[in-house]
């Protein structure tokens, strides 16, 4: 009798549970629905009525993402041209010219040219303008219909005007199969040593590693310097490939945890290494982030490398593209990813986001958890990988920040290459601090690098014609200029570093931008040193 009542109990509970979640499930459908409906019935009535035309695409692509804005900055709706836009990134091929570009109010401008594909063949120049295609006037047209101009399908000819340096041209170019290489750079530097610079995890990446190590290894490589600086992540799958070249088989890589259980998985490395011992020093910076992070901390969680730089972004979140109606995508944020250790490396706490202020706190600034690595060092959670060897780096002030994010320096080495056409060889090429005062003096005539006090004077001049601030403008100004000059010489090595990787760029391609790195990159040249120093290297990996 009592099994029996408590049988029944039993029932009644799951019956219960089953009857709450079939609610909730429905009452979460309906509000779903019923948003759907409001919105509309809400862009119909707007349709049909609001005094001017709409675009109806336009407007829906603006409620859409600006929905998504509040959630986190990596879950994004993409329209049928974002598609492929990102199809091509995560692939690393497309048809197209070989150019990477700004969209600038006149038109396409140039910012740099790939070795040997079209656009280096035709004679364009980083620093032209495109103001036309096939005698369609660019000007004025929004980044994403400017995007469509120059991908097509491969051996199809374009007839494209340019402007350079105040010149018209005109010039026929045919479109390529273009590769975006994932390993831009691989060279040995010197007679034990090679040097792999990784700069994005698209689809191609562990094939291109893979194939830069044979490379170096049959040139006699017995150490490496793995670059990852700047690198700002891509396929989950690619960062477990990479990982596996220096791990052995059955290593568990990385683990996500998601609201979905079926997302929640641990991956381990499932093919044979490339190598499991050869000495490896991993270069990471603030701009490594995501994937970067996936290869840096599961080698620094198994010893396997040293980790050198500065501490890494911060991007412990994980997407998934997922198929909407008409040919759009939602790229959402499924999980955390989490080290072999299990350190989670997500620095900001979007889910707490501050409702008033918009400000997202860390999940820092709720204290730091401490893991053991494979040797036992003590490694913490709580925002980005921190290197086993910080290097110092140049740190920019205001006014070098705010010159940094404008196209100044572009624009300086365009002028450069004209006043300098013939740099034969890479030996050849100086722009040391003597020079700096040609980059400051080339600011005079420059109008994208504003600082906040200048832009506010120039507003208070233009609203006092005739008043004795429009006639002492011109002093001011000058003081003004003067004061932008004395803050930004203070980061001249930084400054010239930016000027000389622009200017070789011009004349050498990427390729020679690397080979300048080889013999002037700071970071690069500490890695070396270790790498030189047995006993150092081995310490560090046993925290002796």
């Amino acid at each position: 009798m009592k099994k029996h009542k408590l049988r029944k109990r039993v029932l009644i509970v799951v019956l219960v549970g089953i009857l709450f979640v079939s609610y909730s499930f429905r009452s979460n459908f309906f509000e779903v629905a019923k948003q759907i409906e409001i919105y509309t019935t809400l862009f119909k009535e707007l349709n049909m009525y609001y005094i001017s035309e709409i675009n109806p695409a336009e407007i829906t692509n603006k409620a859409i993402k600006n929905t998504l804005k509040g959630l986190d900055p990596y879950t994004n709706f993409y329209n049928e041209q974002d598609v492929e836009t990102a199809k091509i990134r995560r692939e690393g091929s497309y048809g197209g010219i070989g150019i990477s570009v700004y969209y600038v109010e006149r038109g396409i401008e140039i910012s740099s040219i790939f070795k040997g594909y079209s656009a280096d063949k035709a004679g364009l120049r980083a620093g032209d303008i495109i103001v036309s295609v096939g005698n369609q006037s660019l000007k004025n047209m929004e980044s994403a219909q400017l995007s469509m101009f120059l991908k097509g399908t491969p051996g199809s000819k374009i007839i494209l005007e340019i402007v350079r340096q105040g010149t018209l041209l005109t010039k026929e170019v045919t479109r390529d199969k273009i590769v975006v290489n994932a390993v831009p750079f691989a060279e040995m530097i010197d007679e034990e040593t090679g040097y792999i610079a990784l700069t994005r995890f698209n689809d191609e990446a562990s094939s291109q590693v893979k194939k830069a190590y044979r490379k170096l290894k049959k040139e006699g490589m017995t150490k490496l310097i793995f670059d990852l600086r700047a690198n700002p992540g891509g396929s989950l799958l690619e960062s477990i490939r990479i990982s596996n070249f220096f791990l052995p088989k059955g290593k568990k890589i990385v683990s996500t945890r998601a609201k979905i259980k079926k997302w929640s998985t641990t991956y381990k490395s499932k093919n044979n290494p490339l190598d499991v011992a050869i000495p490896l020093v991993v270069l990471i910076n603030e701009r490594s982030a995501s994937a970067a992070e996936i290869v840096s901390g599961a080698l620094q969680d198994y010893d396997r490398a040293v980790i050198m730089g500065k501490r890494s972004f911060g991007k412990g979140l994980v997407q998934r593209y997922r198929k909407l109606t008409y040919g759009t995508q939602l790229k959402l944020t499924i999980s955390k990813y989490y080290t072999p250790s299990g350190r989670c490396i997500q620095e900001l706490d979007y889910e707490n986001r501050d409702a008033k202020t918009g400000k997202v706190p860390k999940f820092s600034d709720r204290g730091v958890h401490a893991f053991k690595t494979e040797n036992g060092r003590t490694v913490f959670d709580g925002g980005g990988i921190m290197p086993d060897i910080e290097t110092k780096t140049l740190i920019a002030n205001a006014s070098t920040a705010a010159l940094l994010k404008t196209k100044a320096i572009f624009n300086f080495a365009t002028h450069y290459f004209y006043e300098n056409p013939k740099i034969d060889r890479l030996a050849d090429f100086s722009f040391k601090n003597s020079d700096f005062y040609k980059f400051t003096n080339y600011l005079k005539s420059d109008t994208t690098f504003v600082t906040l006090q200048e832009s506010l004077f120039k507003k208070a001049f233009l609203a006092s014609k005739g008043t004795t601030i429009s006639r002492a403008y011109p002093k001011i100004k000058a003081e003004l200029f003067d004061d932008k000059i004395i803050e930004i010489s203070k980061n001249k090595a930084l400054i010239l570093t930016r000027i000389r990787t622009e200017i070789l760029a011009r004349f050498f391609y990427m390729e020679g931008v690397y080979q300048d790195r080889l013999k002037n990159d700071r970071m690069i040249s500490e890695a070396l040193v270790l790498l030189r120093n047995k006993d150092i290297y081995t310490r560090v990996l046993l925290n002796n």
